[in-house]
């Protein structure tokens, strides 16, 4: 039996994951030189691909502007807060978008990708899958961290 198929792509594991995509999450969690890593399938290459990155100065709304309107992507948002006693925490989010508006295949193709994009991410505190604006507005993170 050849293990060397396990990098690629399957129908039950979807895309494989570009070794640059855990590395720029690893440049977000360790070093904190990113605010949010905004990922993409790349369809030709069979492989999460990073799309985008924000600087540690950049907003959630910055973030929230970047991802398509009508397409999926994954994305990591490193927050920012203060705890009731006034300690400064952070915390990665995981983001599945997938609006209601993308195409069925896309969304099918992102789903079935994730779990494989997830194990790579270690350091993840909390996931959210959200269809529309409001199941990842600011304060959906907030409600998390309390």
């Amino acid at each position: 039996m050849s293990f060397r198929g396990l990098s690629r792509p399957n129908a039950t594991s979807g895309m494989g994951v570009a070794d640059h995509s855990k590395d720029t999450f690893l440049e977000l969690k360790r070093k904190k030189v990113h605010r949010y890593v905004i990922f993409k399938i790349d369809e030709k290459k069979k492989e999460v691909v990073v799309e985008k990155t924000g600087g540690p100065a950049e907003s959630y709304d910055d973030f929230t502007a970047s991802l398509p309107e009508n397409d999926c992507r994954y994305a990591v948002y490193d927050f920012d807060f203060v705890t009731s006693e006034n300690c400064q925490k952070s915390k990665i989010f995981f983001i599945a978008w997938s609006p209601s508006s993308s195409r069925i295949p896309a969304k099918m193709l992102y789903a079935t990708s994730k779990d494989r994009l997830r194990r790579k991410l270690d350091g993840v505190h909390y996931e959210i899958q959200a269809t529309d604006p409001t199941e990842m507005d600011l304060e959906v993170l907030r409600d998390r961290t309390n």
